[in-house]
């Protein structure tokens, strides 16, 4: 009942912050065809034949319709006789929506942009266990406790600054250094709606313990840092000049760079003694007591392809779960940075004290 409470009080949050971007329900665009996609024996997976795929497909997606929409006119056009609902929202308000029918659940998959609130809503018991094939080459950090649910992409926490404003020398190199005065009222970053910032702060109170991760949270507010409910917001800020610094997920600074804004990115800790860069994950998972559950494996089955992977990785600037898959030619590859030593699956499994720290500093 504790989690349920402060789900609610997050999604009461969501919604007088966005009052007009309620979630909707739409049908996708007709599927474009696409060619038959080349598989790697490492990412291979066991296709269900479309002929035995049919009906309707409820997707309840965290992720915003224009990155989810590409991925979903390629699925129809493997399975047209699938016809997807999509009702695309707020990944706290979606997951309220998901226990409050859980005696007569409307939805049959479940996309959320992190780990966080895909764990917790396996504590509630939201997922029937599914394991597609390509689970097996996967880090198993990614792969939900009892096949609950799967990663499907990777993000990494990272500093993104107007150019304009912000030479490369001056730009922060820590996340740390957000605090620092110098930046007073020049930062921008998701609030403490957002699943990714939510994340962000389980995996600092396992890296560094809770005392220091509330030090750098009042830390960031006393500089006053301006909290918005989502990360478009931020990397519109800073390519606008609004602000000179935001902190972000990896793939809104390329998005941001691809409209030509002057940006540019910091990939932060990677100094001697410093924690390492932050990464999280995409996820997905089957709702329990799904209307059209074979089209539900289908769906995780083609998120997990080489095709699904690539449409992550070309068109949104992801990391690929899936070994094999070829980044976008200007995403930077992970494995020249060193990585924070933390499980943010297992962080996320401590959701009272990540929520009680939000709500014990006040954080925006």
């Amino acid at each position: 009942m504790q989690v349920i409470r402060k789900l609610f009080i997050l999604l009461i949050a969501v919604l007088v912050l966005s009052a007009c971007g309620a979630p909707s329900v739409t049908e996708p665009a007709s599927p474009v065809g696409t060619e038959a996609p080349v598989v790697t024996e490492e990412a291979a997976v066991t296709e269900v034949p479309a002929a035995v795929v049919e009906g309707d497909l409820v997707i309840y997606s965290g992720r915003s319709e224009q990155l989810i929409q590409p991925v979903l006119d390629a699925f129809q056009a493997k399975y047209p006789n699938v016809k997807i609902l999509l009702k695309s929202g707020q990944n706290s308000a979606l997951a309220n929506a998901l226990i409050e029918e859980q005696s007569n659940p409307q939805s049959d998959v479940f996309i959320t942009t992190e780990i966080f609130t895909v764990q917790s809503m396996y504590q509630q018991g939201i997922f029937q266990s599914y394991r597609p094939a390509a689970a097996d080459v996967l880090p198993a950090e990614f792969i939900g406790p009892e096949n609950s649910w799967v990663g499907i992409t990777r993000r990494a926490r990272v500093i993104m600054y107007n150019t304009e404003l912000v030479s490369a020398e001056e730009a922060p190199k820590s996340i740390f250094e957000l605090t620092d005065p110098k930046w007073k009222g020049q930062i921008a970053a998701a609030g403490s709606t957002n699943g990714g910032m939510q994340a962000q702060i389980a995996a600092m109170s396992q890296l560094l313990g809770e005392v220091d991760t509330q030090e750098w949270l009042v830390g960031l507010m006393a500089n006053e840092v301006t909290f918005f409910g989502g990360h478009t917001d931020v990397r519109k800020a800073v390519g606008a000049g609004e602000f000179k610094i935001g902190l972000v997920n990896h793939y809104y600074y390329y998005l941001e760079l691809a409209e030509g804004s002057p940006v540019g990115i910091v990939f932060p800790d990677q100094g001697e003694g410093e924690i390492g860069l932050i990464t999280n994950a995409t996820a997905a998972g089957i709702v329990k007591g799904a209307k059209n559950t074979p089209a539900a494996q289908a769906f995780i089955d083609f998120l997990l392809s080489t095709e699904g992977q690539k449409l992550f990785a070309e068109l949104n600037y992801e990391y690929p779960l899936v070994p094999g898959v070829a980044l976008h030619p200007e995403v930077q590859a992970l494995d020249g940075y060193r990585l924070a030593e933390v499980n943010v699956a297992e962080a996320a499994l401590n959701i009272d004290e990540t929520l009680n720290l939000i709500e014990t500093i006040g954080l925006p």
